[in-house]
């Protein structure tokens, strides 16, 4: 059923109990298996055993582990307190880049923390002045095009 060796199987995985087992016994592939938990057990069960896997020594492992924070954003619309620690712990520009994205998308804005609040604002800012710069560039370009073109005939 759960192969901890190869890994195969883990992402059905739907038993925390049976992830602790495994996680007492050191095998490999856990944070795999907290991607499983976070897809079908209630976030509740399955944050404590996420932490976890997210301070496991197997940096592959730890990035796995992150994978099941965004996933369980995605499919709660919300995170524990102590998901978003690891979260705020860990930063973003490290692993958890990709689910603290995933959070600002997937978890309404009154549900988010204080600190993603600000990291939101700043990237909407951003990606905001980066549009107008590009759109800038773009028209400037246009118009360059259009003046070599005119002078050219």
């Amino acid at each position: 059923m759960w192969d901890w060796e190869s890994g195969e199987g883990l992402l059905g995985l739907d038993d925390p109990g049976v992830w602790d087992a495994a996680f007492e016994r050191g095998e490999a592939h856990l944070g795999t298996g907290a991607i499983g938990l976070a897809l079908r057990c209630p976030l509740e069960e399955a944050s404590p055993r996420i932490v976890r896997a997210t301070r496991l020594p197997d940096r592959g492992e730890r990035g796995f582990a992150f994978t099941a924070v965004g996933t369980a954003a995605r499919l709660n619309g919300e995170l524990t307190p102590e998901l978003y620690s690891v979260l705020r712990a860990e930063g973003a520009k490290g692993l958890a880049a990709a689910a603290i994205d995933d959070t600002l998308t997937f978890v309404p804005w009154r549900k988010l923390p204080l600190w993603l609040k600000g990291r939101s604002v700043s990237v909407t800012v951003r990606n905001k002045l980066e549009g107008w710069w590009l759109r800038s560039e773009d028209a400037v370009g246009d118009a360059w095009r259009t003046v070599r073109r005119l002078t050219h005939r």
